[in-house]
């Protein structure tokens, strides 16, 4: 059996970490619904950045929207809008055949909001509101200022995925802002059905301590840090408190895998695939990892629900001089940084298209 589906039979949606017009066009993401078992797709700005940077797919969008008086932000989510209503459309079978579970796309709001809690809600709430379909994830960073940004949107019924998590503290934090919503939701007499994820990274981690630590703990790092945060998800899915809101008729919050392209070339391509099968959990990966888990990829045994050795390998880091407290918040800080970095160079992009192109159109 092809290892994706293998992977999908085991209890644990594949999804894709990638989104161009290309891909949708040319029938790509289709295939891979259909061949590789892929059941959601999540996207953010360094992607769309590099689609627009490299590639002309978007110009002639870009030229008519530019002369529709739209630029900067405005203009950058109506074209990706298009891009995530037409993947919800191909994912929706997946998304009523699994009664809503799967089948997910994800858009980002603007990355320069990941500190202003007000903004991160209305935003949320107005792409959801414009995308109209059932199956939009809003990303929202799960930072403490974006901690009740969360909340709300999930007491006002915004399907939310929860992005740039780096611990299993961070993730705990972000899964308890979900809770309050949806408990908040009950108790105002209102459905409980509000879908959510909570994306953790990983191999950021072992790129931050490649060079710091003995060989011997080369590239295990984000691996622990996944198996840490996957018992804190089965301690959360057997609480009590989780259990109550379950019973009223609300879903999990799921627990995905992001970042799981590996980095250092002299591991395997797959690290972060074969070392997280989870049931009941998501793994968002590239594509050229998502290729390399078809065509090699083997599915082993799942992670334990007390995440394994988890724990003693975080105490050999913690042995090894690494601040692991200290580092998730650097490395949180950092990632909202490289994304507003990828969203001013995308802005830029989207600026100095328009003006070429207008220029262009006059001058015939």
């Amino acid at each position: 059996m092809q290892a994706t589906r293998e992977l999908n039979r085991a209890g644990q949606s594949l999804w894709l970490d990638n989104i161009t017009r290309e891909l949708l066009s040319s029938g790509t993401l289709k295939r891979y619904i259909e061949e590789l078992s892929i059941t959601g797709l999540t996207s953010n700005p360094t992607i769309f950045d590099h689609a627009m940077k490299h590639g002309s797919a978007y110009d002639e969008d870009i030229r008519q929207l530019a002369q529709k008086g739209l630029a900067d932000e405005k203009l950058f989510f109506e074209l990706a809008l298009e891009d995530l209503i037409r993947a919800a459309d191909l994912f929706r079978p997946v998304h009523d055949r699994t009664a809503g579970v799967d089948g997910w796309v994800s858009l980002e709001v603007s990355p320069r909001l990941a500190y202003d809690t007000n903004s991160t809600l209305a935003e949320a709430r107005d792409l959801h509101a414009r995308a109209a379909r059932p199956n939009l994830f809003i990303k929202i960073p799960g930072t403490m200022e974006g901690l009740p940004a969360i909340e709300a949107a999930i007491f006002a019924g915004v399907p939310i995925n929860v992005t740039l998590l780096f611990s299993p503290e961070q993730y705990v934090a972000a899964a308890n802002a979900w809770l309050r919503g949806i408990e908040r939701r009950i108790e105002a007499g209102l459905s409980p059905d509000v879908a959510s994820v909570a994306s953790i990274f990983l191999s950021r981690w072992d790129v931050a301590v490649a060079e710091k630590v003995p060989a011997a703990l080369r590239n295990r790092l984000g691996l622990a840090v996944g198996r840490r945060a996957y018992r804190a998800y089965c301690e959360l899915l057997t609480s009590p408190r989780w259990l109550r809101v379950l019973n009223a008729g609300a879903r999990p919050q799921r627990l995905l895998f992001a970042s799981t392209g590996t980095k250092d070339p002299k591991a395997p391509d797959v690290l972060y695939i074969e070392g997280l099968v989870a049931p009941l959990t998501i793994n968002t990966m590239p594509e050229n990892t998502l290729k390399a888990f078809a065509d090699h990829g083997k599915v082993g045994d799942a992670i334990r629900a007390d995440g394994g050795d988890s724990e003693t390998v975080l105490a050999d880091f913690t042995k090894a001089g690494v601040d692991l407290a200290a580092l998730a918040a650097k490395l949180q800080q950092d990632g909202a940084a490289a994304f507003v970095n990828s969203w001013d160079s995308l802005m830029s992009v989207i600026s100095s298209k328009a003006t070429a192109l207008k220029k262009a159109a006059g001058a015939r």
